[in-house]
């Protein structure tokens, strides 16, 4: 690993290892922290939760897990509150589907606010939060489907922000996205989507702020980051599959990059999205809205669009610097002998060069995305809505299992859990 700075602060993995849990653990008992897991009902299925929560499980200190579930019936709930039983912090279940919190969002309409959906990841962060924000100084997002969740993930993520003498107000992971089955390349998404048109609207635009911003990150699609709950409450969250880079771009609206820093997580794998068979499905149609959420950005940051002249021109670019990221990207896999597929890799970049035309319509018909509002907004209206919000999606106050029975997960956990003892007090 280099040692390069760049305009965004980078904290490399120098691969020595230098953790230091006991310091961590006492960081985050003198600010208050809270972890947020987006999560579907189907991730407990699988290993990877299974892994995440083991994990975590040695944060004492910890203020507070929040995971944002999306799930079919009460029970669902119950399960996933049995699933982390035992956890040395607090582990609040929030039903983002839930009927009662459907119920108090639809009210909100009476403010003329649409705050109902759609339903999706975007949504669920929106909502998490909201309850998060109500007592944590300092709040980390993490998916639940990260196949090589480590101590260093929580530990690297959070430090920048736990130590306000570093002035850090937003963090942003990278990492290397290999698969563990072949330890093929993934990441399509970024390595020959978001990387080529970037620089292919600088050769267009010039050196933009804006885009030099989006450049300095290395891999601006990671949906792992932490943030400081001042920045937190002021976001407007993008609900669509633009979702890490519009929030990007929020940032960008309310820190100085002095305050932003990316850090490396080294070895990263989870589920790996396909292509897709049409520009409406999987990577492509993830592609198509991320290119809108880039533009829309410009926009509305620097004041740019594109020139109808200018659309021939990005295509021609695109494709050319998307084939000698191809190529550059069959060399670094084959001197680490990986495999890789180059014709799969030149049919993707074709996928994606096809979504630009249609894409750039798509967004001079409809300008304004739909975002959520930020938190510190909602609150400007009604006061009470966090705590409404979090109390609507408890199952507590509802009686749906006698004391001694346990609730059955419908999607059966793939690793077993033993029971935690009691967490003494950190050292």
């Amino acid at each position: 690993m280099d040692f390069q700075q760049g305009l965004i602060a980078t904290i490399h993995d120098y691969g020595l290892g230098n953790l230091d849990l006991p310091g961590f653990r006492r960081q985050l008992q003198q600010r208050p922290t809270a972890l947020l897991i987006p999560c579907l009902m189907e991730e407990f299925s699988r290993p990877a939760l299974g892994l995440i929560r083991d994990v975590l499980g040695d944060l004492q200190g910890l203020h507070e897990l929040v995971i944002a579930l999306a799930a079919d019936g009460p029970e669902d709930v119950a399960a996933a509150e049995a699933f982390f039983s035992g956890m040395p912090f607090p582990v609040r279940v929030h039903w983002t589907n839930g009927p009662a919190v459907r119920e108090l969002l639809e009210s909100m309409r009476e403010l003329g606010l649409d705050v109902t959906g759609p339903a999706g990841k975007g949504w669920a962060v929106w909502q998490g939060l909201g309850v998060a924000c109500r007592q944590a100084e300092v709040i980390g997002l993490f998916d639940a489907d990260i196949r090589t969740f480590s101590p260093a993930y929580p530990e690297r993520m959070l430090r920048p922000l736990l130590d306000p003498s570093h002035g850090v107000a937003y963090v942003k992971a990278f990492y290397s996205r290999l698969s563990l089955e072949t330890q093929a390349l993934q990441g399509r998404a970024t390595r020959l989507f978001v990387g080529p048109l970037l620089a292919s609207l600088e050769q267009i635009f010039g050196p933009l702020p804006y885009l030099r911003y989006l450049q300095g990150f290395r891999y601006p699609l990671a949906g792992e980051f932490a943030f400081s709950r001042d920045l937190a409450m002021n976001l407007r969250i993008p609900s669509d599959w633009g979702l890490e880079i519009g929030l990007l771009s929020e940032v960008y609206r309310h820190v100085a990059s002095s305050r932003i820093a990316q850090v490396d997580l080294g070895l990263f794998d989870h589920k790996h999205k396909t292509l897709g068979a049409t520009p409406a499905e999987g990577l492509q149609r993830m592609a198509a809205e991320i290119l809108r959420t880039v533009l829309r950005g410009v926009m509305e940051h620097e004041g740019r669009s594109l020139a109808p002249e200018e659309l021939a021109t990005l295509e021609v670019l695109y494709r050319r610097v998307g084939e000698d990221r191809v190529r550059q990207f069959g060399l670094d896999s084959a001197i680490n002998r990986l495999p890789y597929d180059r014709h799969s890799e030149e049919l993707a970049l074709q996928s994606f060069a096809t979504l630009l035309k249609p894409g750039i319509h798509q967004l001079m018909e409809t300008p304004v995305a739909h975002q959520l509002p930020s938190w510190s907004r909602l609150v400007s209206c009604t006061h009470g809505l966090q705590n409404d919000l979090a109390a609507a999606g408890s199952i507590k106050s509802s009686s749906i299992t006698a004391p001694h029975q346990r609730p059955t997960l419908r999607h059966r956990p793939a690793t077993a859990r033993r029971p935690r003892p009691a967490a003494a007090p950190a050292a």
